[in-house]
């Protein structure tokens, strides 16, 4: 059985509706949009019928989200809605549907499946690093050169750029 998780982004496509396929999402998507068709109450019938589960991550897999998610340096740029999906995905393998670049990012580094949505998805994936375009020095973090003071740029190394 492959697990469908949803981002927020794939409820607001219509993903759920559209299919009859079991989904699964975290509460904290839920909360997010749960106000989505409130007045059709078309969430609460995909709660009903079974056919949407909400399911949280352990904390192991929560962990290990937020681990992965440093390391290919997406963190900062990801919710806490994202992490939670990243660990269902660790929890369950199920497959994330999701147009968010970070999360695929992450998500696709530690082996899990994706799918997009209203994009082609991404072509590259690898690991972002924090640069000085004044100085051209490396920073591992922050929005200032601690060199010259000026702005820090991120670009993606991807595993060709990277070898």
């Amino acid at each position: 059985m492959v697990f469908k998780i949803l981002d927020a982004s794939a409820f607001y496509s219509g993903v759920p509706f559209s299919s009859d396929e079991d989904c699964y999402t975290t509460s904290l998507v839920y909360e997010e949009i749960k106000h989505i068709k409130k007045n059709h109450d078309v969430l609460g019938t995909l709660l009903e019928t079974n056919r949407l589960k909400i399911m949280d991550p352990d904390v192991e897999s929560t962990k290990a989200a937020i681990s992965h998610a440093k390391s290919t340096g997406d963190f900062p740029q990801l919710s806490k809605q994202d992490i939670s999906l990243i660990a269902l995905g660790i929890n369950t393998r199920g497959q994330i549907i999701t147009d968010d670049f970070a999360l695929i990012n992450v998500a696709q580094q530690i082996g899990l499946s994706t799918s997009s949505i209203m994009t082609k998805g991404i072509r590259d994936i690898g690991k972002w690093i924090h640069y000085c375009p004044g100085c051209h020095k490396n920073q591992s973090s922050g929005k200032e050169c601690n060199v010259c003071g000026t702005l820090l740029k991120r670009k993606l190394l991807t595993k060709e750029s990277s070898t």
